[in-house]
């Protein structure tokens, strides 16, 4: 089981300093991977059942990663996730491709299809339609990053007679994980992606997707080079060796961390003070990793 923490670069890891700090402790403690999240803006006022507050503090993630890259050397930098609705596919790949080289091939890229109404609204992308401009958005990246002469022709997006380097290190480009947990989320996971991300799920809700997972993947073409799909989730409530144990029975092959595993709903997104994610890293260390 790989061991990945999230929020590097918001809540308390908004704090640059904080942010090394906290990737450099779980590098030395052998984590595998460090997670971002994303909004580009949050709703004010949060509307009823949103927990996340208007105030709470995000660095991009683009220089987030970049941050940690250059200040760490073993652990993987990851996007959990990028809103790619979002985001132009064409600048994307470009910055997605510096932080793989900066970060010497150690990039995962995380997309979702966001679904914040708000967000959306202040960017001026309509949340409508926003799974098959992310399909357009997907084809899009990939071409940039293997093609010898980058060409697509999408809905959204098109362009030919151009070159983008330098391409990433990881070839034919980084592993790309799908956020979600609608049908097309699944589906896209499992014919457009590397991997899949569910966020927040305790072992019942993850055995259900994974069933989903499974069924979805009898209905649909899952190209070879994509190779198995690799399964990361976030998990919800207490962790001990025993749990780490079921999830990897469901087939899950990444568990990435909240900064407060035992943190409720409510407060899963509350800063907290940077030496408790320190005690809790080294906590998994001893009871999860070191076992």
């Amino acid at each position: 089981m790989k061991l990945g923490l999230f929020a590097i670069n918001y809540g308390t890891c908004a704090d640059p300093e904080l942010a090394v700090r906290v990737a450099q402790h779980a590098e030395a403690a052998g984590f595998e991977s460090v997670w971002t999240g994303e909004h580009v803006a949050l709703p004010d006022p949060a509307p009823r059942g949103f927990v996340m507050p208007p105030a709470l503090p995000f660095l991009d993630t683009i220089v987030a990663l970049t941050l940690v890259a250059a200040h760490t050397s073993t652990i993987k930098v990851a996007s959990g996730i990028i809103e790619l609705p979002l985001r132009n596919p064409v600048i994307l790949a470009k910055e997605l491709a510096s932080v793989d080289v900066v970060s010497k091939g150690r990039l995962i890229a995380g997309f979702g299809a966001g679904y914040v109404r708000q967000e959306f609204a202040a960017v001026g992308v309509p949340l409508a339609g926003r799974g098959e401009r992310m399909d357009d958005y997907l084809r899009a990246l990939r071409a940039l990053w293997s093609m010898n002469n980058p060409e697509y022709h999408g809905r959204f997006v098109t362009f030919a007679g151009i070159d983008a380097q330098p391409r990433p290190q990881q070839r034919p480009g980084p592993p790309v994980v799908v956020g979600g947990e609608a049908p097309a989320a699944l589906r896209r996971a499992v014919s457009m992606a590397n991997g899949w991300y569910g966020f927040s799920m305790d072992l019942p809700e993850t055995r259900r997707h994974v069933d989903a997972l499974r069924q979805v993947g009898k209905e649909h073409e899952r190209p070879d080079e994509l190779g198995r799909l690799e399964l990361t989730v976030t998990p919800a409530g207490p962790l001990d060796r025993a749990t780490v144990d079921q999830y990897e029975e469901l087939g899950i092959d990444r568990l990435v961390l909240l900064p407060q595993p035992d943190a409720d709903r409510t407060q899963r997104h509350t800063p907290v003070p940077v030496d408790r994610i320190l005690r809790n890293i080294d906590m998994v260390a001893e009871q999860i990793i070191a076992v």
